[in-house]
């Protein structure tokens, strides 16, 4: 990951390269000015001192011909001496000399030290007709040497002109360059510097407008996307983490505030009423008139299925309980619709039995199917029959509460999940719980909408249709309490 504190330590080594390179390509151009500058004059000062040394020469030769110096001639072989060496130089700063001009200086050099030396060497031996033929040679020379010089040096002042308009013109392209440097520098320094904050503050001012939202309450929206891979990145990451956790949090928090207050209410109402004076009269009525009819093994499975019921119903309603638990509560209350109402009602079920073994709210099945009593065939004269069917589906178990009584149609159907949706509640005769608490119930406890189906058309019944998780580690189930 690349950090912004690398970045800039990137930005400013890659400045100071350019600088560097700028600076060094500069340097070296004015180096080779420079050099080729003095290479130049140091030529002219080359010419200049040969052309002064071999008249000192000539003046030493001379003088050692008429005899106005010691005979030794240590000032002769001195200035000899100096005359080779800068023609030596000279042809050093020429190792190819191409120009005959130069060429031939330097062949003039050569014949007027031979010149001298034969003068020096006819005067040590006294023979006044050779050594005055080869002083006239060496004076002839010397003059040749000093025309020549003079022509070199108009050739090299020419040179130098040229040189010196292009040294000019370099200095001016200089000054150019480095104008040009100067303000492409401070162009591309305001665009990284735009590029490399729009970088940062851009980031920022979405951070800063999602936590406005936050703090207004809002959890939901786009999450903040930062395309930089440094810290930005990582505290953009973790404020999308954070929105959402705290998103979840606040929903679990209400629905588990809404199943409190589900299940307060249902305390409540078990407060007010334990059981619907309407059917317990209507139960003992029955009892009463069984007892007068029959044997007393009727009436005691009677007693015995108000009292599972009574006990199931009073019991704490926060509790998980097996299915198989709320399969055997709908079997004591289809037992005592069955006594109350004979051959008009007929009750069935397909139980599972491996299916019963998984935990559900308490208080689940029994309102459903008193649900389908009351609102699908009380209301019937000629009865009708209400089923309830227990199986598995691949790793669901599926639990459905059929009648074939009036049914509803599909607006119906939708009325009522608005009436649930707006916690309208129609309650049941018996435990004072009615469908839209079921489900709801249901549905915080799974942590799941669809956890309830209702299918139904007029005149063909209604199917209550709960699809249930086999393994509750499957599911997201919240505990009721």
């Amino acid at each position: 990951m690349k950090t912004i504190r690398g970045k800039l330590l990137i930005y400013f080594f890659v400045f100071v390269l350019l600088f560097q390179i700028t600076a060094i390509s500069i340097f070296v151009s004015s180096n080779q000015l420079t050099t080729i500058y003095h290479d130049s004059f140091e030529r002219f000062l080359l010419l200049n001192s040969i052309s002064h040394q071999s008249e000192v020469l000539y003046t030493e030769t001379k003088a050692l011909v008429s005899g106005t110096k010691s005979k030794d001639g240590m000032a002769y072989y001195v200035a000899k001496r100096k005359l080779e060496d800068e023609k030596e130089r000279l042809s050093h700063k020429f190792e190819n000399p191409n120009e005959i001009e130069m060429k031939n200086y330097l062949n003039l050099i050569d014949t007027f030290i031979y010149e001298s030396e034969l003068t020096a060497g006819f005067v040590i031996k006294d023979d006044i007709e050779q050594y005055t033929l080869h002083l006239e040679e060496a004076r002839v020379a010397s003059d040749y040497i000093q025309a020549a010089a003079l022509e070199i040096l108009d050739v090299e002042l020419t040179d130098y002109q040229s040189f010196y308009t292009d040294m000019q013109q370099r200095n001016e392209d200089f000054f150019l360059f480095i104008l040009l440097l100067f303000s492409t520098t401070i162009l591309l320094a305001i665009f990284f510097a735009l590029w490399f904050s729009k970088g940062i503050t851009r980031p920022i001012a979405h951070l800063s407008h999602a936590a406005r939202d936050v703090a207004k309450g809002k959890l939901t929206g786009e999450p903040v996307h930062v395309e930089s891979n440094d810290e930005l990145k990582v505290l953009g990451d973790a404020f999308n983490n954070m929105r959402s956790n705290i998103h979840g949090l606040v929903e679990e928090i209400k629905d588990q505030s809404e199943l409190d207050r589900l299940v307060k209410d249902m305390e409540l109402k078990h407060l007010q009423s334990q059981i619907n004076p309407h059917f317990l009269f209507n139960t003992l009525n029955t009892v009463s008139k069984l007892a007068y009819l029959e044997d007393a093994k009727s009436t005691s499975k009677l007693i015995d299925s108000i009292a599972t019921l009574l006990r199931h119903s009073l019991g704490q309603l926060d509790k998980q309980v097996a299915l198989q638990d709320e399969v055997a509560v709908v079997r004591d209350y289809f037992h005592i619709q069955k006594v109350r109402f004979s051959e008009r009602i007929a009750f069935k079920t397909e139980i599972d039995e491996s299916c019963l073994d998984i935990r559900i709210p308490s208080l689940t099945l029994q309102p459903l199917v008193e649900n389908a009593f009351i609102h699908g065939i009380e209301t019937m004269e000629e009865g009708g029959t209400i089923s309830l069917s227990v199986y598995q589906a691949g790793p669901e178990v599926i639990v459905e509460v059929t009648d074939d009584g009036v049914g509803m149609s599909q607006e119906q159907i939708r009325d009522l999940t608005e009436e649930m949706e707006a916690e309208k509640e129609h309650v049941g005769h018996s435990t004072g719980i009615g469908l839209a608490n079921v489900i709801r119930r249901l549905q915080l406890y799974y942590q799941k909408k669809d956890v309830v189906e209702i299918l139904s058309n007029p005149g063909e019944g209604t199917t209550v249709r709960l699809t249930l998780p086999k393994k509750e580690g499957e599911a997201n189930a919240h505990p009721l309490s």
